[in-house]
């Protein structure tokens, strides 16, 4: 069985050694400076990311993240004077979901990492910028992460306005540098709109508008999707083999005149980032459980861990988005928005795309799982590659396009 073998891989095949000189700390500016890989048909060659329209077909269509990057980590003093700081991860499940969560008004629960928990007892802690103040209070501190109940005195301001006006941009762990001012944007995509990420879709960091006009004046279409991505995103497997490992879950939201338009679309397709392919290979998962295990509610469609290795594997890529697309109509659903804790790993088959543009990836990451998905064991070729040839590594680091094997 399909999950079988996937579960006893070895996660050593997935380790390389990464100095930390090729670890990108900012990004360059202009964004579309950065170097960009190509890998097709076994070929590599380099090039830059302003040349992108010269790289896709003509027609193509571009799959993008739209979600935007939360100033998720506040940062509290006690009486005494110690530091706690909070990183705000998800809401309660209490909420249906990330933006129902980022809608609330006055007070809200969310599940946050702790900073400094054993110098936290029962105090209340607070943060106040003009006549606006914010509280925190704990209310289960067991375990990781952390639910903790924030209230604030502007009972008309939403809770992602509270996140904006005392957070601060939450860089990921291996960039090793303190916040500017200029993270605020420069770990934002240009064309982010909805509130909810705790970590950018890096891929995305490397497109300016300029960049976007050149693929629009060249027939290249961009639309876009929404995945919110999880502090998980950065956790490597720690366990030696994969069945031990348990995926994160990330919320998808995603409409249905997306999948509609996707279908009709009759190019090239292409997504930008893992999180746009997680997000478009959960759509066809869920095609799959309409066909195979009908269901009259979203949560019946939740894409678990295995879901993908244990599901048939026949199923055309268009068949299964029609049958999630009658689903909607006949249910009367416009967005889908729920988790997805769909794992792409080695002796996985991509069944919506045929490129990815993503960043080079950390060692034994999921991230570097997925891409084996695109071009198996030439991974390991494209990275010794992007090593050798002064290519900038993870978040603000240089891209890659990847056509699938």
């Amino acid at each position: 069985m399909l999950k079988d073998k996937i579960s006893k891989l070895s996660m050593d095949a997935f380790r390389y050694e990464l100095p930390e000189n090729k670890i990108a700390f900012f990004p360059l500016e202009p964004r579309d400076s950065s170097k960009l890989l190509v890998y097709r048909e076994g070929l590599i060659t380099d090039k830059y990311y302003k040349e992108l329209n010269e790289q896709l077909p003509e027609n193509t269509l571009l799959i993008a993240n739209n979600t935007k990057v939360v100033e998720a980590r506040l940062l509290f003093e006690k009486s005494s004077g110690a530091k706690i700081e909070v990183f705000c991860l998800e809401p309660d499940t209490r909420y249906a979901d990330v933006v129902t969560g980022m809608q609330q008004k006055g007070s809200v629960f969310w599940k946050c990492l702790i900073g400094g928990a054993k110098k936290w007892k029962d105090e209340v802690l607070t943060l106040t910028k003009g006549d606006i103040t914010l509280k925190v209070k704990k209310t289960e501190i067991t375990g990781s992460p952390s639910l903790l109940c924030f209230d604030w005195s502007a009972g008309n301001i939403s809770f992602a306005e509270i996140l904006h006006i005392f957070g601060n941009i939450p860089l990921p762990p291996y960039i090793k540098r303190q916040v500017t001012p200029h993270d605020h944007l420069g770990y934002q995509t240009v064309y982010a709109q909805h509130d909810g990420s705790v970590a950018a879709p890096t891929a995305g960091l490397h497109f300016t508008e300029n960049l976007l006009n050149r693929l629009k004046a060249t027939n290249i279409h961009t639309h876009f999707v929404t995945l919110h991505v999880g502090a998980g995103t950065f956790m490597p497997v720690k366990s030696s083999t994969l069945g031990d490992h348990e995926m994160h879950a990330e919320y998808i939201d995603v409409s249905k005149s997306f999948i509609l338009n996707f279908l009709e679309h009759r190019g090239a397709k292409v997504c930008v980032g893992t999180t746009s392919l997680r997000t478009l290979e959960t759509l066809y998962w869920m095609g799959v459980k309409v066909l195979t295990q009908p269901t009259d509610n979203l949560e019946g469609l939740k894409i678990t861990q295995w879901d993908a290795y244990e599901l048939p594997q026949d199923t055309p890529c268009n068949t299964a988005l029609n049958a999630l697309v009658h689903w909607m109509y006949d249910k009367d659903v416009e967005n889908l928005v729920l988790p997805t804790q769909l794992l792409i790993a080695p002796g996985y088959t991509i069944r919506s795309v045929d490129g990815i543009l993503t960043n080079f990836h950390q060692p034994e990451s999921t991230l570097l799982l997925l891409i084996h998905g695109f071009v198996g064991e030439d991974w390991k070729r494209i990275y010794d590659h992007a090593l050798s040839n002064d290519y900038r590594f993870l978040s603000f680091g240089d891209g890659s396009l990847l056509w699938k094997r």
